[in-house]
This record gives C-alpha cells, structure tokens and sequence, in this order.
C-alpha cells in the first residue's frame, strides 16, 4: 500500500512540475510577442533660420526641453529609408546608430554635406512623442550610418531601437506582397 501511495505522489509532482514549466514559457513567448508588435518611428529635420513661414518650427530638445532649435517641419530622412538600428555602448554611455538604405545614404549625404555647423534634429515615436537630440554636423556622412547620443535612459533606447527594427521589418514585410 505504501509503494502506490509513493508512486502517485511521484506522478502527482512530476505532472504539477510540467503545468509550471509550460505556464513559465507561455508567459515569456506572450511577452516577447507584444515586444515584437511595438513599433518605433524615427524622423530627421534639418535646423533651418526663422524665415516667418509655416513650413519650419521652433522645437525643444530632450525630456526637459534643454534648448530649442528651428527645424524644417518636414524630415529628410524617415523610418521608411531605415535599414537598422542598435544601441552601441560607448564611454560614459550609449549611442543609438541608425543605418540607412541607398536613398537615405544618399539624402543624408547632401545634408550633411550641404550645411556643415547645423544641426539635425532627431524625433522619435515610441509610445511618446520626443525629440531626443540635435547633434551639430560636423562633416559629411557619406556611409549612410547616423549615430547619435539620445536624451533618453537605457531602457528607452532599447524600446526605440527594438521599435525600429520591428517597424523595418514590417514595412519589408509589405513591400513583397
């Protein structure tokens, strides 16, 4: 009688293990599919001079509006000419590196180029909406490869870039279909 109330006890715990062991693993899938469905957008405006017309803006830069610059309202380059994104680590903090396709190659070149001790002004949304740098050009980017340090912590640097890899992949995705 003692060696089948052992025995059942044993299936008892090996089944309640398993139960636990499947419920941990569809928590963590459900969490990485809702981090596979966010989507980031990422914008960049060139400073331009207060000319009284609508088509530029005066904007404020970081989480506490640290200082403001007057940007065109329409970006040069966008999400849409966007390859790749990550966060590097660097001494003393991160940088956020975008890599941009052939047309957007192509556009921040000129830009950059063009207007050498300007600024370009980075906006972003991922759940807000922020301005998160304006970085002065201080040569031509000719490789198509953006790097900017963002005033925004770690973890929404994480958000951000996740986002935009999410979004490439997506605007990848429909240009096939």
């Amino acid at each position: 009688m003692m060696i089948k109330f052992a025995r059942f006890n044993i299936y008892l715990c090996c089944a309640i293990g398993v139960l636990l062991f499947t419920g941990c693993q569809t928590a963590e899938k459900k969490k990485q599919k809702e981090k596979d469905k966010e989507v980031s957008t990422i914008e960049l405006h060139l400073e331009v001079n207060t000319d009284g017309t609508s088509g530029n803006e005066p904007v404020s830069i970081g989480r506490d509006g640290l200082f403001q610059v007057n940007v065109d309202k329409t970006p040069f380059v966008n999400s849409a000419d966007l390859v790749d994104a990550k966060v590097v680590e660097e001494a003393g903090g991160f940088v956020i590196v975008c890599k941009f396709d052939w047309t957007g190659s192509t556009l921040l070149e000129s830009m950059t180029s063009s207007n050498p001790g300007k600024r370009i002004a980075v906006f972003c949304k991922f759940g807000k909406d922020r301005w998160l740098a304006a970085p002065v050009i201080k040569k031509r980017i000719s490789d198509g490869v953006f790097r900017f340090t963002p005033d925004a912590t770690r973890e929404e640097a994480d958000r951000i870039v996740r986002g935009l890899n999410n979004m490439t992949k997506k605007l990848k995705k429909d240009d096939t279909l």
